[in-house]
């Protein structure tokens, strides 16, 4: 069954013009300060959480907040971004010394040894783990691609149980380390190479497709992320897509936890279901896509569909998910999709750069096929991603388009 998704994001229920109210606040949702932890688990755990739990995810919840409008103008105009350029690998890792100021005091700078504070190391490695797939498979010259330098911050805050790329760095918690065992939800925010690779590839959307981060967009936004978050810890781990787990965040959870991680690419909406953190809430098909006016319409939500439908991709053409199936992500994402892609233009889009890759009717084009039809979604058709009603009113829609111009045509084939 293949399910149209014309109408199937909340703002399609307004009238035009008129946008929900995650689009109305003075910091716009697209330069998000983008973390990890999902802010509909962390209500789930302010709510049904022991005192010091629903303390912790409060605090985190309001710290993510006033974090938003540091990215204001970087993903915009990424030119503006201050950062650090070199020749090569160069990877920093800086010590917050659990305070707010970043990006902290220099603790492992490039080709330093191993520390022995774990939660420095781990950022280190999967820094540079993240910077080779990127630059060993697909030819990209770190983040920006112009060699730009990989800044780490760990022990960020005390009790801070997020992780985040703020446009310049990534920045770490320690999670529930501090609390009394029985009490811990979280372990540090480096354990999981998938979650330092996805924080890193918001960076890279930052620099290329600059997904709006609302609605379809910006649960494709999360997906991207997701996707190459995963396929470097493939690849780390030398899995092909058959071994692989396809969990994302494996590792963070306590063993007080009922899941196995945060979300799950082959299976949506199993990952976790737990007295505290409550149910996976992902779907897996456009039938079940969920239309709400919290996580800036579901973005951390309906990401489960773009994320099953890679999967399903990589699953069918088997090996390394990260030479083909990957590929052809990676193509979309730096030179196709643009600000307000949907689903549906991000489907025709990987379909039709397969076949520009690999062939027409080849098999990697038929693994795309059946990938988006495995989750309801047709590769025929249109891009939808800009101007379709029941998207984006006309005077949001305007100022969509003076904040992200989409600049053109996009890249070669590559």
């Amino acid at each position: 069954m293949t399910v149209s998704t014309a109408g199937m994001r909340p703002a399609g229920m307004r009238p035009a013009g008129m946008r929900p109210a995650y689009m109305r606040s003075a910091c716009m949702p697209q330069h998000h300060v983008h973390c990890f932890i999902p802010p509909h688990m962390l209500k789930e755990i302010a709510e049904r959480g022991s005192p010091a739990q629903r303390d912790r995810a409060l605090k985190t919840l309001l710290v993510s907040e006033q974090l938003r409008g540091q990215r204001e103008a970087l993903t915009g105009l990424p030119g503006l971004a201050t950062r650090a350029l070199a020749v090569g690998k160069q990877r920093n890792v800086y010590d917050a010394e659990n305070g707010s100021t970043l990006p902290g005091r220099l603790v492992r700078a490039e080709d330093a040894a191993a520390t022995g504070d774990l939660a420095v190391d781990e950022a280190y490695d999967g820094s540079g783990a993240t910077y080779d797939l990127y630059h060993d498979v697909y030819e990209r010259n770190s983040i920006d691609n112009a060699g730009m330098r990989l800044d780490s911050s760990v022990h960020y805050q005390q009790g801070y149980d997020n992780a985040f790329w703020d446009g310049q760095q990534m920045v770490y918690g320690d999670g529930d380390e501090d609390l009394p065992e029985a009490e811990r939800l979280f372990n540090r925010f480096t354990i999981a190479l998938d979650i330092i690779a996805h924080e890193l590839t918001h960076g890279v959307t930052q620099y290329e497709a600059k997904l709006a981060y609302w609605d379809q967009s910006g649960a494709l936004n999360e997906s991207i992320s997701d996707v190459f978050g995963s396929l470097v810890r493939q690849r780390a781990l030398g899995q092909t897509a058959v071994e692989a787990d396809w969990i994302i965040g494996a590792g963070l959870f306590t063993p007080r936890v009922n899941g196995v991680g945060i979300r799950s690419m082959k299976a949506p909406g199993t990952a976790y279901d737990d007295p505290v953190l409550g149910k996976d809430p992902q779907p897996a098909h456009m039938r079940d896509y969920k239309q709400v006016d919290y996580d800036n319409g579901g973005v951390h939500i309906n990401s489960g569909i773009p994320n099953h439908a890679f999967y399903v991709v990589a699953r069918e053409l088997g090996g390394n998910a990260w030479e083909k199936a990957g590929r052809i992500w990676y193509v979309a994402l730096r030179d196709r999709l643009e600000a307000r892609s949907d689903f549906a233009a991000a489907a025709r889009i990987t379909h039709s750069l397969a076949g520009e890759l690999f062939g027409a009717g080849s098999l990697e084009q038929q693994a795309v096929r059946t990938g988006w039809t495995e989750v309801g979604i047709s590769v025929e058709g249109g891009d939808t991603g800009n101007g379709k009603a029941g998207c984006l009113g006309a005077p949001a829609a305007a100022l969509a388009t003076l904040l992200w111009p989409l600049g053109g045509p996009r890249g070669q084939v590559g």
